[in-house]
């Protein structure tokens, strides 16, 4: 397995990593023991950058990461998400809360439920807009100090509070939705981040599965797959999306790879970035894994990025309500 190493905090990961969100909450139903099963094979592949988040099914992505990785910590980077606070209640709006306090809080229930000493990457999952970000990263800085967590990491930021954020502690990932379907991180984020020596997480890099060209219409997503309420998901929007999405498929079947591992070999052609597609079975990380290897002539991955324009995709990569969490 391939391993980036990023000189501005000295940290080092595999290219590929596993989301293991779906594993618990989101994408339809779930099945524990093939998510547990996967995450070894991962571990047994070379695959070191497991990530979770304290909202994933309310806590109970986190406690299944635990467990699956009792007895299998060594060399593990585990990342980690707070700052999104959920309630159960349906009538209780979730808010944002990147304030020093709730930073510790939130803190100590992730090693309780990952059972761990500590936590390897640490991400504010989403800016407070009531809390400075420099206020936020000085409590991070803190668990640092207390030997809590190992790296800081930024979820969704623009370039210009990433600059303030490493301003107060050196910043070591910065995650964000990056694929051939969403490049926006292109101008501004990821030249930032490469200054600075930051790496760029590339999360949805399959855009949630429409890259990889199984998804034909709504109807093949579960009735409880929350994709199925999302702009790029929605018929007419799908309509086009699929028909963009002839260039990645013609370009897989001249060199003999799938759709979903080109895909991920163009984000990992990028040298400052690290995938981290979301995986819930083996197979589906079989598949992902032969993208670290993939072969491709020179030229196919410029053509890739001309068909895929930046802001080509139809409809928005987030609902309403979720596009107001993300800064710009």
């Amino acid at each position: 397995m391939r391993k980036r190493h990023f000189e501005g905090t000295g940290a080092e990961v595999s290219v590929l990593g596993v989301g293991c969100m779906g594993m618990s909450e989101f994408y339809g139903p779930r099945d524990e023991a093939e998510a547990l099963a996967t995450v070894h094979a991962a571990l047994h592949r070379g695959v070191t950058l497991l990530d979770t988040a304290d909202m994933y099914g309310y806590g109970a992505n986190e406690e299944l990461l635990g467990r699956a990785l009792r007895g299998r910590r060594s060399g593990v980077m585990i990342g980690t998400k707070f700052g999104i606070v959920r309630s159960r209640d349906p009538g209780v709006r979730t808010r944002r809360d990147g304030s020093p306090g709730y930073v510790r809080k939130a803190c100590e229930a992730s090693l309780q439920r990952l059972g761990v000493e500590v936590i390897d990457i640490y991400y504010l999952h989403r800016v407070d807009p009531k809390t400075p970000i420099e206020e936020t990263v000085g409590a991070l800085a803190e668990l640092v100090r207390a030997g809590k967590i190992r790296y800081v990491g930024l979820s969704e930021v623009l370039p210009s509070t990433l600059r303030r954020a490493h301003a107060i502690y050196p910043i070591s990932f910065v995650q964000t939705e990056y694929s051939l379907w969403s490049r926006e991180p292109e101008a501004e984020l990821i030249p930032t981040c490469r200054e600075l020596g930051v790496g760029l997480v590339a999360y949805s890099p399959l855009g949630r599965g429409l890259l990889t060209g199984a998804i034909r219409s709504p109807d093949a997503l579960h009735v409880t797959d929350s994709r199925r309420g999302w702009p790029r998901f929605q018929e007419e929007n799908l309509a086009r999306n699929l028909a963009q999405l002839r260039a990645l498929e013609s370009a897989a079947g001249r060199l003999g790879c799938s759709p979903a591992q080109l895909a991920l070999g163009w984000v990992l052609n990028n040298p400052q970035v690290v995938a981290l597609p979301g995986i819930s079975r083996r197979t589906h990380l079989e598949e992902n894994l032969s993208s670290v290897t993939l072969e491709v002539p020179a030229g196919e991955f410029e053509q890739l990025a001309d068909a895929f324009a930046t802001g080509a995709a139809a409809g928005d990569r987030y609902p309403p309500e979720v596009l107001k969490t993300l800064e710009g």
